[in-house]
């Protein structure tokens, strides 16, 4: 992996920094590191709005656009969830510095409050202009910032992307408040290395942090480490997701794991400016999961695999070779023509609904492989929908029902030990998911039958295997998240099925 002018950087005490031509700058191990173990944790530099977020409190980022009522900071104008909003005059939040130069240029006289297109625009430039900030009130860590990969030469051949930052960003600081202290190559370098290195923040709550060593993380698409965030201070927390050898580079995913090489490699491209060649992405059949296989519309039985992984304008073909097939190819522009029309029809179903959902995997089951992404993400749904909403909880659930959401669970479990391996969350919460319908089948063949005690045990050992990873995996969740509430029920579960454990070896 390392290139023969790489040299080793300072770094913290389970990794090195290291550069290559052909990676930049990237983590190592220093030592063997467990799955679970901690190989960062750190605040971050700044916090604030993703592009493209919905109006929200400058200072603790509460979205404001379904609510009835909000306030303006009475200095600078600009919007907040309330007067004693607890981010107001904090280093992650709606600072000192930044209302006083939000005042000082009139911007809120631009804002137009009947408009929240146009709100949404401004605050894009929220973020940057907190970069900015620092190299006024803390030159040290801008220059930690500023030492950060822009790409500027290849965004600047991207029109969509440059015009954009142009407009609602650059423009905005140095025309619109004036502040000419901050060169247009500034900006745009800011903007830049925070597309390419931020992380999002949270579930859902549209904020994204810049921290300062995270970003050294290589990309992979099967990745050896996950991470989560805290809510209060943002703090993130990189642990290993399976076991990592020294010298062995520290990874993370830049795209969604759960997306096929077409889509990740697209997304990567567009929003991180580089394109992948690891060993899935240079794989037709994705390591074995077939995430983007069709089942081939002539012979029935062969599978439409892309030709050429690393060329997004490759053909695709069935790769039933032995005499079979007639012959089928698809052009990469009519593929990614049907995934489209594919994908509308899965944003269309709403995720609590249980036979939409299974209306969907009929009607494409034969056209789509059964682990290919489309269907793979509906099943993760119904996976944890069983047993969770009115008509389908899970002591209500037929034995039919129950096997149905086992299979999707064992399923789902099989990908993701190629494509998400180790202790990471979706695996935590599918392990979770699994137990239940295993004890619930499991009681109801003991009501209506007597097991063999060797069965028994077999049965319940199953099921303490998997709440026992689940509620490790789980511990490491914040407290007060959906996945940490889950671990904490899992290791509840745990301590009653030792109980059973006990009553069954005593039979």
């Amino acid at each position: 992996m390392e290139d023969a002018d790489s040299k080793s950087l300072q770094g913290g005490p389970k990794f090195d920094v290291k550069v290559s031509k052909a990676m930049g700058r990237y983590m190592v191990s220093t030592k063997e590191i467990a799955p679970g173990e901690i190989i960062l944790s750190e605040e971050p530099i700044v916090v604030g709005p993703c592009t493209g977020c919905k109006v929200q409190c400058l200072g603790c980022y509460r979205p404001l656009e379904s609510e009835t009522y909000f306030v303006k900071c009475p200095r600078c104008g600009w919007p907040l969830c309330s007067q004693t909003c607890p981010g107001l005059g904090q280093r992650h939040g709606h600072t000192i510095e930044e209302c006083l130069i939000l005042q000082k240029s009139k911007s809120s006289s631009l804002l137009d409050y009947s408009n929240l297109e146009s709100l949404r625009l401004h605050l894009q430039a929220i973020v940057p202009l907190r970069c900015l900030i620092l190299k006024r009130t803390d030159p040290s860590t801008f220059n930690i910032i500023w030492d950060m990969e822009s790409h500027n030469d290849i965004r600047r051949n991207i029109p969509e992307v440059w015009n954009s930052n142009q407009v609602n960003v650059v423009n905005r600081i140095t025309k619109d408040w004036g502040l000419v202290e901050f060169s247009e190559h500034e900006v745009h370098t800011v903007c830049g290395i925070l597309e390419v290195n931020c992380f999002e923040i949270g579930q859902g709550i549209n904020i994204r942090g810049l921290y300062p060593t995270a970003f050294l993380m290589s990309h992979d698409c099967v990745p050896n480490t996950n991470h989560t965030d805290e809510e209060t201070n943002y703090k993130l927390t990189v642990r290993a997701s399976t076991r990592i050898s020294q010298g062995h580079p520290i990874t993370l995913s830049y795209a969604y794991t759960l997306q096929n090489s077409l889509k990740r490699r697209e997304h990567l491209l567009e929003n991180k400016f580089f394109e992948c060649h690891c060993k899935r992405c240079s794989d037709p059949t994705e390591l074995g999961t077939y995430s983007g296989a069709l089942i081939c519309p002539k012979c029935k039985t062969g599978l439409v695999l892309c030709d050429k992984p690393l060329d997004a304008e490759s053909s695709w073909s069935c790769n039933n070779l032995q005499g079979h097939c007639p012959g089928y190819s698809i052009a990469a522009r009519s593929m990614k023509l049907l995934l489209h029309r594919i994908s509308q029809e899965v944003e269309q179903i709403d995720l609590n609904d249980v036979e939409g959902m299974e209306t969907f995997l009929k009607k494409y089951r034969n056209v789509l492989h059964p682990t290919h992404y489309l269907c793979f993400g509906i099943k993760v749904s119904l996976s944890q929908v069983y047993g969770k909403i009115n008509g389908y909880l899970i002591y209500e659930l037929s034995n039919e029902l129950l096997e149905r959401k086992r299979d999707l669970c064992t399923e789902i479990l099989k990908v993701l030990d190629i494509i998400e391996p180790g202790y990471t969350r979706i695996r935590g919460v599918t392990l979770y998911e699994i137990h239940a319908p295993l004890m619930i089948l499991l009681t109801r063949d003991m009501e209506d039958q007597s097991p063999a005690k060797s069965e028994l045990r077999t049965r319940l050992r199953e099921v303490l295997k998997y709440l026992t990873e689940a509620s490790v995996i789980l511990s490491y969740e914040p407290e007060n998240s959906p996945e940490g509430i889950m671990g904490r029920a899992a290791k509840e579960a745990l301590v009653q099925m030792r109980d059973w454990e006990s009553i069954v070896g005593k039979l």
